[in-house]
């Protein structure tokens, strides 16, 4: 199968992931109904269930997993490292300490937007300490300084978040956990427009990097000696694939899981060649937390899990029978 009929079969599982997440939940639609819906026909109930609730949520939810997958597979690249995800640098604990400290000081105050916009705020000040941090060693950006840096600054970010919580009431507490556990509950159309605004251009440069991220995986002196701007790369490739995680966290909470396996399912299945494993990671990424999202809101209804949950009692048993047939 070539590339180009891969991706369109990724795409067709996207777009049938998203029709499910649309038709399913608590009140079942027809394809019909979707489709009316989607004009702003039909019944009105079933308008505002789809165009405010559902079609915003399945969005947000598919570009969430897209962008985890993305950076995974980058970081993954840059560390040649297969443990290395999307939070490796300390970033789903800066984005925990501002939302959780949005939650806890301001309680039933703490709007959706506040506290993406304090997760965001956390977020970008853990990249900057842990670059900071590795800017110690030298001009170059050493994998290994950043890899500490990353668990160093992520450590003291789980210190400020168990702080804040042990002074938080009962119902802030349940909020900031249940906040870090991920969920797409509160999506709307401009979240999705903010997340859309960083990840456009953040997966443009990723897929403008591909070739230099391929030899980056196999070395740092290879890539030198076939004329890849090392440093300059490995900058703008840490920076990108940061701040998109950064906007991903912002908007739908910890969802573990997605950036760390989902590059390797594509790799075992059609190679590791970044041209094709960027694009592939995004549709395959989004498509499993499209997936994983509807199942969280369906499987227990009237009760939603959270989706970092579903991610993981989903994905590991998959991966594990991946990995031993591979093995086989």
């Amino acid at each position: 199968m070539r590339p180009a009929a891969r991706l369109l079969l990724l795409a067709s599982i996207l777009a049938l992931a998203l029709l499910a997440a649309v038709r399913l939940g608590a009140v079942p639609l027809s394809l019909r109904q979707v489709l009316d819906a989607v004009r702003g026909t039909g019944d009105a109930t079933t308008v505002v269930i789809v165009q405010r609730l559902r079609l915003p949520r399945a969005v947000l939810a598919a570009m969430v997993g897209g962008s985890l997958a993305a950076s995974g597979a980058t970081f993954q690249a840059l560390l040649r490292n297969p443990l290395a995800e999307p939070y490796i640098l300390g970033i789903s604990g800066g984005a925990a300490v501002g939302a959780v400290f949005a939650i806890a000081l301001l309680g039933a105050a703490a709007s959706g937007g506040i506290v993406a916009a304090c997760a965001l705020a956390g977020a970008v000040l853990a990249i900057v300490l842990v670059f900071r941090i590795a800017a110690v060693a030298g001009r170059a950006l050493d994998t290994r300084i950043l890899l500490l840096a990353g668990v160093v600054v992520g450590a003291f970010f789980n210190a400020c978040i168990l702080l804040a919580l042990t002074f938080a009431d009962a119902d802030a507490f349940r909020s900031a956990i249940f906040w870090m556990m991920g969920s797409f509950g509160g999506a709307t159309w401009r979240s999705i427009g903010l997340l859309a605004a960083a990840m456009v251009p953040a997966l443009a440069l990723l897929m403008a990097l591909a070739r230099s991220l391929n030899l980056l995986s196999v070395g740092e002196e290879t890539a030198a000696y076939l004329g890849t701007r090392v440093e300059r790369t490995k900058l703008l490739a840490y920076g990108t694939a940061s701040l998109l995680t950064a906007s991903a966290v912002a908007v739908s909470g910890v969802i573990g899981f997605v950036g760390l396996v989902i590059p390797h399912v594509v790799r075992m299945l059609w190679g590791a060649d970044h041209r094709f494993l960027l694009p592939a990671s995004v549709l395959a990424g989004a498509a499993f937390v499209v997936l994983a999202d509807t199942l969280a809101r369906t499987a227990v209804a009237p009760t939603e899990l959270p989706v970092g949950v579903v991610t993981a009692f989903v994905g590991v048993p998959f991966f594990i029978y991946l990995l031993r047939r591979r093995a086989a």
